[in-house]
């Protein structure tokens, strides 16, 4: 049975907040706004939580700080929303594992395909629970596609954001491959992305911060010069559907 996605809006505009719950509600969402970070995370105890849209410039405790609450207790989705001029919040939000963002002033219906196109890449993933999704090793990693974790050799879980884990993913489906950036963004953040952005690049760099032995001499991602990067160690894939 199909369920309404929730989102959860936090901005501290109430013209902002009013019109986006009523354009998102007629789209065939459900909808929660939040003023402020304590309102936001007092929503999540309150109900699961789909996607989250996230201003970061906010009075008291920002929308970054809010984004690494959001992360520590989970992958749910996140999108952010910055000023026009923002890059450095834009890299940082990136950097701490949201999926995307959209600059002020924007268009409802540019963000409404953006949330889309997050959320058919999380139902994805959720949808393949129900049907005994595989394990994938690497190197003494492991990494679980129903549940969305990563553990290392050492057995401890290791935390990724979800636009982490789609692209590792990614990288895990096509190992010693070589793909272009255009590749990544298509395969791991699906049409809607920007091709034109290098955010995979900030990505990329933070995914190797968790699995790589040295971040700053990368073995398992490595980059191909003028090519775009390859997944370097050998896979070995666990499951109902290894075989496919």
């Amino acid at each position: 049975m199909s369920r309404t996605p929730h989102l959860l809006i936090v901005d501290d505009d109430r013209e902002i907040r009013t019109l986006l719950s009523t354009f998102m509600s007629r789209n065939g969402f459900r909808v929660t706004t939040a003023a402020d970070a304590r309102q936001a995370m007092t929503s999540f105890a309150a109900a699961r939580v789909d996607l989250a849209l996230v201003d970061i410039m906010m009075p008291g405790e920002d929308g970054l700080a809010l984004c690494r609450k959001i992360m520590a207790h989970g992958n749910t989705p996140i999108i952010l929303v910055t000023a026009m001029a923002d890059d450095t919040d834009r890299i940082i939000g990136l950097e701490l594992g949201a999926d995307d963002y959209v600059v002020k002033p924007f268009n409802p219906r540019e963000l409404l395909a953006r949330i889309r196109a997050v959320l058919r890449r999380s139902s994805v993933a959720l949808d393949t629970v129900d049907n005994v999704a595989p394990l994938y090793r690497f190197g003494g990693w492991e990494l679980d596609a129903a549940k969305r974790t990563l553990r290392a050799p050492e057995g401890v879980l290791v935390p990724l954001g979800s636009s982490e884990f789609d692209l590792l993913l990614t990288f895990l489906e096509r190992p010693q491959r070589v793909l272009n950036r255009d590749q990544l963004l298509d395969l791991a953040h699906g049409r809607a992305a920007n091709v034109l952005d290098r955010s995979i690049d900030v990505q990329i760099s933070r995914l190797r911060r968790k699995i790589e032995p040295d971040a700053l001499d990368p073995t398992v991602i490595k980059t191909v010069r003028g090519d775009g990067y390859i997944f370097t160690p050998d896979v070995e894939l666990v499951g109902a559907e290894a075989g496919r």
